[in-house]
């Protein structure tokens, strides 16, 4: 068994479900997309947490340019693989509720958009890193597109304009780390073992930091996400929010830092300030959001900012908390658009100021609201307290004042969110939110795994974290050991090529 079959067998399922032009096909898309999660669990199970590459494919693709399909599974990427096979049934489950025209296309895109996610969280090619890296872009850029709200077009031009033009950074500093090899190569392997200049690697640092930035999204590369989170269809905002934005902090964690560590322990403070500012900002926003999709998008950039400044900070404590909360922040994010997507459907409304009382009429939903907003402000045996405990203490041992200023993500999260879950939940029941009606049995199925997993993650973390610790401890300590041969004057940096 190889990681190859986690990528080609969403392939294979997206062609088949475009064939089909009946009502099966979400059904048909379901099945496929627990198969991959069955595979994907059967991996885990047998996997052994040490910081070894294990289900290694290694094939020739295109040998003369020096590009191979290798991938792996390791502790480092292990989780976010998790959460690609974790959420993708989730959110397949969630979508049943709406009618999609040419519903064939839109799932075959989500599937198509799985096994682009797949490769980049499993490449250890850095050309086929960027090829998974834009395959994942085209079909959330159509499902946006061609499903997404009044403004779709617009808003979705500029996400892909974002996005595209921060990927072609990262290609240019891919082909340039090709350049640098001795047999020309793209193999992960081969780029450690570089050792270029500062100034070398401080523009590859630079290149890969504008694509990750985008894409997680960090201060002040994040203008393009609520436009398009409140744009995008339910689905579509999922994928973006719950898994897509990850591959942003697993390639800061897999390629940028420890390819350029001089570069990046040059630019570190400027990066990292600019992360925690962004939890401020977007802190403030969220709390002047009366359209509650809106205030949520606003509230997941203070998030990503916290796990931003601690993979930043580089220490292991920081790291191994971003891994746990990429799982944690793709399972509550997916949780509350959801809510909204349940509350917009049957009221058509997203106004704050037009709900209220919603409790009185559904008490199972107030019940797995409540669960999944406890989980986002990261109440204590919740999912969420454990990863940004994590986060926090590895700024704290970074810098105490930067840490006070990202310990703000939870006091102001804390507050934006009760109260916006005060004026939908609570008080006098509004003309509109008389009319809402308590959970299906689809809907209550997602929420209940979605609850389950924010109180057993809570309750149990070990259970995911053991899996990453071996491989974040070795890469985390391998680089600081290069970082610190320099600052003591042991020079591993070759001259310029």
């Amino acid at each position: 068994m190889t990681v190859s079959i986690l990528i080609f067998l969403p392939l294979i399922a997206a062609l088949a479900v475009a064939l089909i032009k009946n009502q099966a096909t979400k059904h048909v898309a379901l099945l496929f997309a627990i198969a991959e999660l069955v595979v994907a669990a059967l991996m885990i199970t047998r996997f052994i947490p040490d910081a070894s590459m294990q289900y290694v494919t290694d094939l020739p693709w295109m040998p003369k340019m020096g590009v191979y399909f290798t991938v792996g599974l390791d502790g480092i990427n292990i989780i976010p693989v998790l959460l690609n096979v974790l959420l993708i049934p989730v959110i397949i489950l969630a979508s049943y509720n709406h009618d999609y025209k040419n519903a064939n296309a839109f799932y075959a895109l989500i599937l198509f958009m799985q096994a682009g996610m797949m490769t980049v969280f499993t490449a250890l090619d850095g050309f086929l890193f960027y090829v998974g890296w834009e395959a994942a872009l085209i079909p959330i850029y159509f499902i946006c597109a061609l499903w997404g709200g009044e403004n779709r077009i617009r808003i979705t031009m500029k996400f892909f304009i974002y996005t595209f033009a921060g990927s072609l950074f990262m290609l240019l500093a891919i082909i340039y780390l090709h350049l640098q090899t001795p047999n020309r190569t793209y193999s992960i392997s081969d780029f450690y073992d570089l050792h270029l200049t500062l100034k070398q690697q401080g523009l590859v640092f630079w290149a890969f930091f504008l694509a990750f930035a985008i894409k997680m999204p960090i201060f002040p590369f994040h203008t393009w996400q609520p436009d398009t989170y409140t744009e995008a269809p339910s689905a579509g905002t999922m994928l973006l929010s719950g898994i897509m934005l990850k591959m942003g902090v697993y390639g800061a964690i897999r390629w940028m830092i420890p390819v350029a560590p001089q570069g990046f322990d040059h630019w570190q403070y400027i990066v990292i300030a600019l992360a925690v500012a962004g939890i401020v900002y977007a802190s403030l926003i969220a709390f002047n959001q009366k359209d509650g999709k809106r205030l949520v998008a606003y509230s997941s950039i203070a998030h990503v900012g916290l796990i931003g400044a601690g993979v930043i900070a580089w220490t292991v404590t920081g790291v191994q908390g971003a891994m746990i909360q990429m799982l944690n922040h793709g399972i509550n994010v997916v949780g509350l658009f959801f809510i909204w997507d349940i509350i917009s459907r049957r009221l058509k409304t997203r106004d704050l100021d037009e709900l209220g009382g919603i409790a009185k009429a559904a008490p199972q939903f107030a019940i797995a609201f409540l669960i999944v907003l406890l989980g986002s402000v990261a109440l204590p045996l919740t999912n969420g307290f454990i990863g940004e405990f994590l986060l926090l203490k590895s700024l704290y041992e970074y810098n105490i004042w930067l840490s006070a200023v990202g310990g703000l993500t939870i006091i102001f999260g804390a507050v934006y969110m009760l109260r916006m879950y005060k004026k939908v939940m609570q008080g006098e029941t509004s003309a509109i939110s008389a009319l809402f009606t308590d959970l299906n049995g689809n809907e209550k199925l997602v929420l209940g795994i979605i609850c389950v997993l924010i109180i057993v993650l809570g309750i149990y973390p070990n259970v995911v974290m053991h899996l990453s610790d071996a491989a974040v401890s070795k890469l985390v300590n391998s680089v600081n050991d290069k970082i610190s041969q320099v600052q003591s004057g042991v020079n591993i940096i070759a001259p310029q090529r």
